[in-house]
């Protein structure tokens, strides 16, 4: 199992995906947003995995105006716009491979086992 986490250090949610994989001892390479950002392969990768852009944006994010602009935007635009303003982005993001989920999920992390 190859897992990345993309997420903040200071996110709840971020924090607890870590703590479930360390609690099965499941190595994760851990990738702060704040650093580093998802490149757009990488984003692409996500994005087709969990069902579209939609599923990637934080509806609580703090940019409140980026979000709207890119919920307004036409398709081909929204994902170059996403890939510049990643902090619009719910965290944590999870992948394994192929799979990735957005936000809290063990009961999915539990069946990648």
């Amino acid at each position: 199992m190859n897992v990345q986490i993309f997420g903040t250090k200071k996110s709840f949610d971020t924090k607890k995906a870590q703590r479930f994989f360390k609690e099965r001892r499941i190595k994760v390479q851990f990738i702060d947003l704040k650093e580093k950002e998802m490149s757009k392969g990488e984003l692409t990768s996500v994005m087709q995995a969990v069902g579209g852009i939609d599923k990637l944006l934080n509806p609580k994010a703090k940019d409140e105006e980026t979000l709207a602009l890119i919920q307004h935007l036409t398709p081909s635009q929204r994902f170059d716009k996403l890939l510049e303003n990643q902090q619009v982005l719910a965290e944590p993001i999870v992948r394994n491979g192929k799979k990735a989920t957005v936000g809290y999920c063990p009961d999915v992390w539990g069946a990648w086992e």
